[in-house]
């Protein structure tokens, strides 16, 4: 007994046990208190710091992109549209590891070396926190199962349903419209970021550029509440975008592609204009391209044959193209020979062939072998298109006439279109040579001025322009394509002329096509309305003074080029064309038959235009066909 007596002890057993369960319990209030502690600091203490850290991870808020405004010709026929497009897209933020990420989308769906080299390039740019960045446009169906099925382990990855542009009549617009493509780096350093938010694309050329901000519309914004996935679950407000305004031009997409297809494939351009509102009913600049190709991104080796290409698609021939006028100046300087009071309408030469300037021995042929003959007045001169004449008057009038009424028909001046881009073109001048080429003014440079060749350069839309003032009897109407909703101003008459004077002009340009020695004849056949016209062929190549052209001999690229210009009805005059056919060789047989398909559907599409013609039978009376 004794001894099991000295081995327990219950009084230090029980005090031990009470040790320990205080122990215990002053651990556990302290953890508790800890834990009481923790909940109140972050349930009270950092409770709104909490909140915004919480909702930034659940709740986000998106961009809402605009609508682009459409594009309408002038009879409502849409020219440029939206269309839904499936994209991918990265939320950087979400996506861990994102090499990985863009590796096992490579995989999925393929992703091209210049996608993922635009997808970087855009992460260095100014961006919003969550905001998509995209990796890959217009997805196709199959692209979009496989991501569909592979969702869950693509963090980050959002495909969304965004507007792309779409044009119907893709080339036959392409260099009027011109097309959007996705925003660049140079092009981002210039752009809103708030008002570009969410937007991909941007006007690159055209009126797309021209009219961007029209176009564009204003930024909408929507919040939304995401799972831990970064899927949107619900939308829990929204701000509206506003859409992009709408515009509608005075082009007339049937003359647009008439335009097109009278070229038949050949190197040029066709503008043709209303010249009462001074609205552009169609302006073709052939070959051409598809605008689409470029909304979504074109490959590099495609752009590069585009760009590289000796017929030059991309090149706007109808604002920047720079040609000489040739003959189809001789109107224009007709008429400031007579205004100018150098000749009168009597006034008449002999011409064997040739022009020589007093005191030298080269000589300026004219472009029919052997002259035009006697008696040669300016009415021949401008309906057989005698060079002599105007070489001979050219001089009596100095450059210095030339370039003024050159200039009163917008000659060496930009017309002011609505586009982004155009070129001025030269009308010389002692001035313009000074400055240019550090010269002086030679009576040659006169002689070869006086019938378009030399220094002289005009754009196809710069002779539209002149010749609808030609047409209007010096009425000053700016081409535009975009109808304003505000009224038209009324024209400004910076030509000066007698009626007696523009009579005889739109006379002679009346039977260059009506008469039987008209240089335009050929075309007169069936027209049963009044057609003014002027043929004009421009060199390329020089030819020497002892040689002759001989097109058989001459490359393809260095044969003339072939223009006209064009108005009817003459006693009404509605619309106004200009065509130049790059190495055309002649004006009568390469120009002026697409000059007469446009006026004829302007006709059939537009017959009040023949409606409302006064004295009609009395002109044709006095001399018509």
């Amino acid at each position: 007994m004794n001894d099991d007596h000295a081995l327990k002890n219950p009084q230090m057993e029980f005090r031990l046990f009470v040790g320990r369960m205080l122990f215990a319990m002053l651990v556990v209030l302290v953890m508790a208190g800890v834990l009481v502690g923790r909940y109140y600091y972050l349930q009270v203490v950092r409770y709104d710091g909490l909140t915004t850290l919480s909702d930034r991870n659940r709740v986000l808020v998106e961009p809402v992109p605009p609508t682009r405004g459409l594009i309408y010709d002038r009879n409502g026929v849409l020219l440029a549209d939206n269309r839904s497009s499936f994209n991918l897209s990265i939320v950087v933020e979400r996506a861990g590891e994102l090499e990985e990420l863009i590796a096992e989308l490579d995989e999925l769906i393929g992703v091209s070396d210049s996608e993922k080299k635009r997808f970087y390039k855009q992460l260095d740019r100014r961006r919003r926190p969550y905001e998509p960045v995209p990796l890959r446009l217009d997805l196709n169906e199959k692209e979009q199962g496989v991501l569909a099925v592979n969702e869950y382990h693509l963090p980050g990855v959002e495909v969304t349903v965004q507007l792309l542009r779409d044009y119907p009549l893709g080339r036959e617009t392409a260099h009027v419209l011109g097309y959007v493509g996705r925003i660049n780096d140079r092009e981002i350093q210039g752009l809103d970021p708030v008002r570009y938010s969410g937007t991909l694309v941007t006007g690159k050329t055209g009126l797309e550029k021209k009219y961007e901000d029209e176009l564009l519309g204003e930024v909408g914004y929507q919040t939304v509440e995401t799972n831990a996935r970064s899927r949107v679950m619900q939308q829990l407000e929204r701000t509206d975008p506003v859409p992009g305004k709408d515009l509608h031009l005075y082009l007339d997409s049937r003359l647009q592609q008439l335009a097109y297809e009278s070229l038949q494939g050949e190197r040029g351009a066709v503008v043709a204009i209303e010249i009462a509102t001074g609205g552009v009913l169609a302006m073709a600049s052939a070959p051409t391209f598809d605008a689409n190709e470029f909304v979504t991104g074109i490959s590099f080796d495609h752009y590069d044959e585009l760009l590289n290409s000796p017929d030059r698609p991309l090149f706007d021939r109808v604002l920047q193209g720079q040609y000489p006028p040739g003959s189809t100046v001789k109107p224009i300087f007709g008429l400031a020979a007579l205004e100018s009071g150098v000749i009168r309408s009597s006034y008449k030469i002999d011409d064997p062939g040739f022009y020589q300037l007093k005191n030298e021995e080269r000589k300026f042929r004219d472009w029919k072998k052997g002259g035009h003959g006697n008696s040669i007045s300016l009415y021949d001169a401008i309906v057989q298109s005698c060079d002599t004449f105007f070489y001979d008057v050219g001089v009596k009038m100095t450059i210095d006439t030339l370039s003024l009424y050159g200039s009163y028909f917008g000659l060496g001046e930009k017309t002011g279109l609505d586009m982004p881009t155009e070129r001025a073109g030269i009308m010389p001048s002692r001035a313009w040579k000074k400055g240019a080429r550090g010269l002086a003014w030679y009576p040659g440079d006169t002689v070869n001025a006086s019938i378009g060749q030399g220094f002289s350069l005009v754009t196809p839309m710069q002779l539209a322009e002149a010749t609808a003032r030609l047409a209007s009897r010096g009425e000053v109407r700016p081409p535009q394509l975009v109808r304003k909703q505000h009224a038209l101003m009324p024209p400004v008459n910076i030509i000066q002329a007698s009626e007696a004077n523009w009579d005889y002009v739109h006379k002679a340009m009346q039977d260059v096509v009506h008469n039987v020695r008209g240089t335009a004849q050929k075309i007169n056949r069936g027209l049963n309305y009044h057609m003014a016209g002027k043929t004009g062929t421009a060199q390329v190549i020089g030819i020497k003074q002892d040689e002759e052209y001989d097109a058989e001999l001459v490359a393809k690229r260095n044969r003339d080029h072939a223009l006209f210009i064009a108005f009817a009805p003459v006693e009404n005059p509605k619309i106004a064309v200009s065509v130049i056919v790059e190495n055309g060789e002649q004006g009568s047989s390469a120009a002026a038959p697409v000059a007469r398909q446009i006026i004829d559907a302007y006709m059939k599409y537009y017959p009040e235009a023949l409606a409302d013609i006064t004295g009609q039978q009395s002109l044709r009376a006095a001399g018509g066909q």
